[in-house]
């Protein structure tokens, strides 16, 4: 279940991708999430259309996707007006600090510039001031989840940055006289329910006595 409300109305972007885990067409998966209120609101995980010829490649490429999708979420955002700050420029995460320079200015070599030529969109989003690219620690970087194995202790950290909380529910029994429009039976329901502890039961409701 997503929880929102732990945190301020701050829209903020998370990109990541690994590097040709696809053998086959040498393609690489990326994955993109965007936090509003302690919760995610969009999130997607991809399979990148070009082939990246390196790590940073690959990353730069789903930094490239991830601006053109906040300066949207922005403007919608903006239109909304529900959201403030809204003028203000979306900082987007990158764990690659050659792909977080090369969104400013152009560094690749040569066999790269068809990435650089077909995404340099994002340098001019950076320039105009609508979004922040700016380094993050691999470790703290919550989009992995889609798209890598993680202990885990480390994809339970990142499932609760994202906003997601474990949701119970308790499953009573109901006596037949509560629930005289189903079969007739000596009590209706299940009394049974799976959580992390195990399996808990729990008696009929017409059993359950309050205290003298």
């Amino acid at each position: 279940m997503l929880v929102y409300g732990a945190k301020d109305l701050i829209l903020t972007g998370y990109t990541d991708s690994d590097f040709q885990t696809d053998k086959d067409f040498r393609k690489s998966t990326s994955g993109s999430v965007f936090t509003l209120n302690g919760g995610a609101v969009v999130w997607r995980s991809i399979k990148q259309g070009c082939i990246a010829d390196s790590t940073m490649e690959a990353k730069y490429v789903i930094a490239c996707e991830a601006t053109k999708e906040a300066v949207w979420l922005r403007k919608f955002l903006h239109d909304l007006e529900v959201v403030p700050n809204m003028n203000l420029p979306i900082t987007l995460y990158c764990d690659n600090s050659g792909a977080v320079a090369n969104s400013k200015e152009p560094r690749s070599h040569k066999r790269g510039k068809h990435i650089e030529r077909k995404y340099q969109l994002i340098r001019e989003i950076v320039q105009r001031g609508d979004v922040i690219v700016t380094n993050i620690a691999s470790e703290h970087n919550i989009v992995d989840p889609f798209m890598k194995t993680l202990t885990t202790k480390v994809f339970e950290g990142h499932l609760e940055s994202l906003g997601l909380r474990d949701m119970y529910i308790r499953v009573a029994k109901l006596p037949t006289q509560y629930a005289y429009h189903f079969e007739d039976k000596t009590e209706w329901g299940a009394g049974n329910i799976i959580t992390q502890d195990g399996i808990h039961s729990f008696p009929p409701l017409g059993s359950i006595r309050s205290p003298s």
